[in-house]
């Protein structure tokens, strides 16, 4: 089995002692040597932090099934296939598979398919697998860089997002569009919801963005992920949140999850909005705005000495994020 959160304090500490080592005169040399609270926290101060509301049970309930997808993307392409991948496949099961892709290590795993009960194409992407040497690497390749011109054509040049991110992404991305229009054609769909944890969150982000790029407009795309790192800079934040009404994307960070806190906003990164904190008695909140500063949300509840790995695999309203095979 592997357990995601087993990676992610190294990849926290190693992140923090890189930026430590870059350089002390740096805003993270600073909170190092004892920054404001603002920088310590890592968060925007100009951003509002009221207006932060719980979800109801019902509003709760509803991302179980994509929960489920989600934690189904850490199998085998074997077992995703045949959809037996036990407690994550039970969790759904009328799913019809229709092809998946990925080996774990250089591309990672992902599938496609039909949920006729949601009547949606579901596109689950695995999260880093702690064993593998290159997902490690992919997400420490922190420098940004343009997006591709040929996989997202017409995005404008100013807009950069995390290399490693991009790389992998670009890796699966025909894979998964091929299987995405063989799907919609095949049950005459007209929704698509991609979904992620932790790297799967952020190629499923990325996909939210290639996706329109190459379908119908007719088609409604979304992502539903889990422990999002912070994927671009400001404009490419910007430009997911001003396609929110077409293609909206939920986020959801749990308590002291490190992971939607890095890379730092002090190198050029920013989240989204769409933010949903689980906090640690388990209540739900809508987070409004990017990076939201509140303690009751991910940038303003996590900094460089409070975070808690374990936080990153769940529990989602009791799912842990895992292929528990």
């Amino acid at each position: 089995m592997t357990v995601l959160y087993k990676l992610y304090p190294v990849f926290a500490l190693v992140l923090a002692s890189s930026f430590h080592a870059l350089t002390l005169a740096s805003p993270i040399g600073r909170a190092v040597r004892g920054a404001s609270q603002d920088e310590t926290h890592n968060v925007r101060p100009d951003i509002p932090s009221d207006d932060v509301t719980p979800l109801s049970p019902s509003e709760v309930a509803y991302f179980e099934p994509y929960t489920w997808y989600a934690s189904a993307g850490q199998c085998k392409p074997n077992a995703t296939m045949t959809w037996d991948c036990g407690l994550n496949c039970d969790a759904n099961p009328t799913f019809i598979p229709v092809k998946t892709g990925g080996d774990g290590a250089v591309t990672q795993f992902w599938f496609v398919g039909y949920d006729p009960t949601l009547k949606e194409v579901i596109v689950s992407h695995q999260g880093t697998d702690g064993s593998e040497i290159i997902p490690i690497l992919t997400d420490l390749d922190i420098k940004l860089r343009p997006l591709d011109e040929d996989l997202f054509p017409r995005i404008d040049q100013s807009i950069l997002v995390h290399d490693g991110f991009a790389s992998t992404q670009a890796r699966s991305a025909p894979g998964v569009l091929s299987a995405v229009q063989e799907t919609l054609e095949t049950y005459q769909a007209d929704q698509v919801t991609v979904v992620g944890v932790s790297l799967g969150a952020a190629i499923a982000l990325l996909d939210s963005v290639y996706l329109p790029l190459h379908l119908p407009n007719s088609t409604r795309v979304r992502a539903i992920v889990y422990g999002l790192p912070r994927v671009g800079n400001q404009e490419f934040a910007d430009y997911v949140d001003a396609h929110s009404d077409i293609t909206p994307v939920t986020h959801i960070s749990r308590n002291l999850d490190p992971v939607p806190s890095l890379p730092l906003l002090s190198l050029g990164y920013h989240q989204p909005q769409g933010e949903i904190h689980v906090t640690a008695t388990d209540m739900w909140l809508l987070c409004p705005g990017q990076d939201n500063p509140s303690p009751e949300c991910a940038a303003g509840a996590v900094n460089l000495t409070h975070w808690s790995g374990p936080d990153h695999s769940g529990p989602f309203d009791g799912v842990h994020i895992q292929c528990d095979m």
